[in-house]
């Protein structure tokens, strides 16, 4: 598989985290993790993977159909930059099955840093070479989003299990990966993390 333009997860180069480990294990402990969401959660990436297009279907659905969401995706003339939009969605496919299928390591960390600051004034715009006219994405809409993008994923983990238990397992564990991502995004925003 072909890395997407500006997709970085693994580059050693990458600036280290300032979010330790250890406020890593403090997060899902606060999140109440389980080894068991950490299976479920792979289950769902492997149901989710090949769902990609279609989840960014209704998720880049929502966003198009939301102006004050899709202004942070304009170009310099104001309108939506539709090669921004595909770059960024691109990244965003893997995102889905980096989430369901991390080690939620050292590296992932960093990684979860990268695209952190990519959303503020410090890297927004930067990856992709873009001149748009949102100089960051508003720190309140990362984590607005965690409801979207987790509402909107159950249908997707039925399709793939047959058991609603395993669907209500999957879907849970969705919800604490993507609110520990959602989290972790924050971290550049403000000095007390």
């Amino acid at each position: 598989m072909t890395n997407p333009h500006g997709y970085r997860f693994g580059d050693r180069t990458l600036s280290q985290s300032p979010v330790t480990m250890t406020d890593l294990d403090r997060l899902k402990a606060t999140l109440l993790w389980s080894d068991e969401d950490t299976a479920a959660l792979h289950r769902a990436g492997d149901i989710l993977g090949p769902r990609a297009e279609a989840v960014l279907d209704v998720w880049y659905g929502f966003v198009g159909s939301s102006p004050h969401l899709v202004s942070f995706f304009a170009g310099a003339d104001g309108n939506p930059d539709g090669d921004y939009l595909t770059a960024v969605r691109r990244r965003f496919a893997r995102w889905i099955t980096d989430t369901c299928h991390a080690d939620y390591d050292q590296t992932w960390l960093d990684w979860q840093h990268e695209i952190a600051t990519r959303h503020t004034a410090a890297g927004k715009n930067r990856t992709d070479g873009v001149e748009s006219t949102s100089a960051e994405v508003s720190m309140r809409y990362l984590v607005a989003f965690i409801v979207p993008l987790t509402l909107t994923i159950r249908g997707f983990l039925a399709e793939g299990a047959a058991d609603p238990a395993d669907v209500e397992a999957m879907y849970n564990a969705w919800f604490k990966a993507v609110t520990l991502t959602a989290t972790l995004w924050t971290e550049p925003y403000t000095s007390s993390w």
